[in-house]
């Protein structure tokens, strides 16, 4: 008895991991955002990413100096089908352990009603840029309380979706849609990007990565890691299923 009971229980786990089905009978999503609006956006991710006919999201903060001076090129990427999303317009974290942060931008001296403003001021910029009323969101810091309050609920009201940090899911049925895991990778190799994919693969969930620089500065992945990463995913196109996370996240909801 004991042994038919065994057998029946990995038999409903089968289950639950094969219920979700990923778009051509792919294995495994891999979504590619990066945060801050940054010029190796521009200069180096892109172009990567156009070459191999990916998709990514680009989470830019309404203050971003690349923004304001390249407004156009950020404009034209949005044409060619990545995604402007929204990182707030000021980059609020909460100060505790992070001496960077000024006093005026801690979330902890934030309302409710400040952040969900700068929040909504920051989509009418972005919409202004790329004439979009649908977007997604991340957390700064991977913060979500201001002062006391947290603010999630009112992220699910204003948006499709939204990153947070955190590891692979190990079934769909665990993929929170508004706060959404990701890896926010510092100088990985390109053995650690390419294992992180594989990892969801193997699951038959979801890779979402976080970046900030490419190419150098902070929390950097380097140009040639970058584009091993997504050599192997367009070798591997077969088992791997991009998009922008908004659209990653409108097929997942649409399809649980």
């Amino acid at each position: 008895m004991k042994k038919v009971i065994g057998i029946l229980f990995l038999c409903i786990s089968f289950v639950s991991n094969a219920q979700f089905a990923w778009p051509d009978g792919k294995k495994a999503a891999v979504v590619f955002t990066y945060d801050d609006g940054l010029d190796g956006h521009l200069d180096i991710a892109v172009p990567q990413l156009d070459e191999y006919g990916f998709k990514g999201t680009f989470y830019c903060t309404g203050n971003s100096q690349s923004l304001n001076k390249r407004t156009n090129e950020w404009r034209a990427i949005a044409k060619n089908g990545h995604e402007l999303g929204n990182h707030t317009l000021f980059h609020p974290c909460l100060g505790e352990n992070r001496d960077w942060v000024k006093p005026e931008y801690d979330l902890n001296n934030y309302t409710l009603e400040q952040i969900v403003a700068e929040i909504e001021t920051a989509n009418t910029l972005l919409k202004a840029i790329d004439g979009k009323t649908e977007r997604s969101f991340a957390y700064t810091c991977g913060d979500y309380k201001a002062g006391n309050d947290d603010f999630t609920k009112n992220i699910e009201e204003i948006f499709v979706g939204a990153r947070l940090d955190g590891p692979i899911p190990e079934t769909m049925d665990d993929f929170d849609v508004i706060k959404a895991c990701s890896w926010g990778v510092d100088e990985p190799t390109s053995e650690d990007l390419i294992a992180y994919v594989n990892e969801a693969r193997e699951k038959g969930t979801i890779a979402v990565f976080m970046f900030h620089s490419v190419g150098g500065g902070y929390l950097n992945v380097g140009e040639e890691p970058h584009r091993a990463l997504l050599k192997y995913v367009n070798e591997n196109s077969n088992d791997f299923y991009n998009d922008t996370f908004l659209n990653v996240i409108k097929y997942i909801k649409a399809n649980r």
